[in-house]
């Protein structure tokens, strides 16, 4: 039985890198790169994405879209990393935890598409609490997130390791983007199920990957006697059987000490950690750390083409 043949498509920007490094000592998969220099040869990226069984999208929007579009001439799977096609209802969103079914919509589909790093963790954690009760649909939600400058892509790592070396000593996270819609927020108000878009507040540190996101719910959002307790049972039973996403005990939540929930604790990993922090007063706190390059980029896509291929879905991925 041969190989799938899979096409990395913008192989040499961060995501595109970390997925051939995952991807390197794969027996199972005949992996194409164009070398550097005809990387944004149209024609070669063409004739490859037409070679391939699936191809991974780690490019800008509009070339993603284009990239896409030369896939569906030649029946090659997609896997899209960019956020061009990820409110899109013609593409299954890449997220096999979100649903019972959403695993099997993924590995039917032709197109796939990855989602953020963000949204992955705010997702999985808020989501399950709406279909639960445990939350209303309408209640208002704030997401205080903080990511390494990896997540900007090029320009901002070349901005925090070359044009600005004094900001890998910074004393505190730097926010950003605050003024306007993230690209994230989207997805984030389309796949919880929320009626209003929530107020995203993101920021960046003095450390390359890894991300860290809190969630607060304010006593007054929850329903009437709904305890911390009663959301980590709900997100515990929710992904009991997930390898990939990991619901901490509250007593260990609340062992913390300085310095507390790193955001870089599950690099290198494909883990989506999520921990429930109660607060005397009946307000709660839900912390998530996830690999922004990891879970929330290249080991999701890695995920999503290994049930595309119909190869074990672990393959290649640290839980």
């Amino acid at each position: 039985m041969t190989n799938p043949k899979v096409y990395i498509d913008g192989s040499a920007g961060t995501t595109g890198l970390r997925i051939q490094d995952r991807l390197a000592n794969r027996r199972d998969l005949d992996v194409t790169v164009l070398d550097y220099e005809d990387r944004r040869d149209p024609k070669l990226r063409r004739e490859a994405t037409a070679n391939a069984d699936l191809t991974i999208l780690c490019l800008p929007d509009d070339a993603a879209i284009e990239a896409a579009a030369w896939a569906s001439e030649t029946n090659t799977k997609v896997v899209d990393a960019s956020t061009a096609h990820r409110v899109n209802d013609d593409w299954a969103f890449g997220l096999p935890e979100m649903t019972e079914s959403q695993r099997s919509k993924i590995a039917k589909a032709n197109n796939v598409s990855n989602p953020g790093c963000y949204p992955t963790g705010m997702i999985l954690s808020i989501r399950p609490l709406i279909e639960n009760g445990m939350l209303g649909k309408d209640a208002p939600i704030t997401i205080h997130a903080l990511s390494g400058y990896t997540g900007g892509g090029k320009k901002l790592i070349a901005k925090w390791e070359n044009e600005r070396p004094d900001l890998v000593n910074l004393p505190f996270e730097s926010p950003y983007a605050l003024h306007t819609e993230h690209k994230h927020v989207p997805e984030m108000h389309k796949y919880t199920g929320l009626t209003h878009e929530p107020q995203f507040m993101p920021s960046v540190g003095p450390f390359p990957n890894g991300m860290r996101l809190e969630i607060p719910l304010h006593k007054a959002v929850l329903p009437e006697g709904v305890t911390a307790n009663d959301i980590w049972e709900v997100l515990d039973q929710r992904y009991a059987n997930e390898q990939f996403v990991k619901v901490n005990k509250i007593e260990d939540t609340l062992a913390y000490s300085d310095p507390a929930f790193d955001p870089r604790s599950t690099n290198g990993t494909n883990r989506c950690d999520i921990s429930v922090m109660p607060n005397a007063l009946g307000h709660v706190m839900i912390i998530i750390q996830i690999d922004n390059l990891g879970k929330g980029a290249s080991g999701a896509a890695i995920q999503n083409m290994n049930l595309m291929l119909g190869l074990p879905e672990n393959t290649g991925l640290q839980a």
